[in-house]
């Protein structure tokens, strides 16, 4: 157990009814609307396969790797995913991948333990286990924050991420902004 009293680790493939428990509950916080490009019945309406075959992919780490937060009592109170993109693939913004990077999605933590540094401790396993990558060797971590998503664009300025430039609109809501932040890899 860290300081936060919660082990910070990968799921593992027979988790799946705690993946799916993780994210509703993330898509059910007044935040979501903003923070996620999926609706809380769009998740509830997948099937059990759904939910398995994404706990088996996260689990893995080849191409995708989900970190929770574990408490003492055994409920996840965060999660944070990241998501390897090759270069010249196509993102769901349908935007071209110009470079292998790593992308963070699905980031949530429970309004309790907000502000109590779980966050960080989620992504800190997170970001090690991209960086550690050796194939493809990522040279950056990026992100979007929506527009008017001003709690969590201060927590990744805070991080270390820095935004691009790049805008895009958010797929289901055109007048609405995504804004990318990147990380770039550490030296050294």
């Amino acid at each position: 157990m860290n300081e936060l009293q919660h082990v910070i680790r990968p799921v593992r493939a027979d988790e799946w009814q705690k993946v799916k428990e993780l994210r509703i509950a993330g898509l059910k916080d007044p935040a979501a609307p903003v923070a996620f490009l999926e609706t809380v019945e769009q998740a509830e309406g997948h099937l059990d396969e759904f939910w398995q075959g994404r706990a088996e992919d996260a689990s893995r780490g080849r191409r995708v790797r989900q970190f929770v937060a574990e408490a003492a009592d055994g409920r996840w109170d965060g999660t944070v995913t990241v998501l390897v993109e090759e270069g010249g693939t196509v993102d769901f913004f349908d935007r071209e991948v110009e470079r292998a990077q790593g992308h963070v999605v699905g980031v949530f933590v429970r309004p309790e333990q907000r502000g109590t540094g779980l966050t960080e401790a989620l992504f800190t396993a997170a970001l090690e286990w991209a960086w550690g990558l050796e194939e493809p060797v990522l040279e950056r971590v990026r992100l979007f924050v929506h527009e008017d998503n001003g709690r969590a664009e201060a927590f990744y300025r805070k991080y270390g991420f820095e935004p691009t430039g790049t805008v895009v609109p958010m797929p289901g809501n055109p007048g609405a902004r995504e804004l990318e932040y990147v990380l770039r890899r550490p030296v050294g």
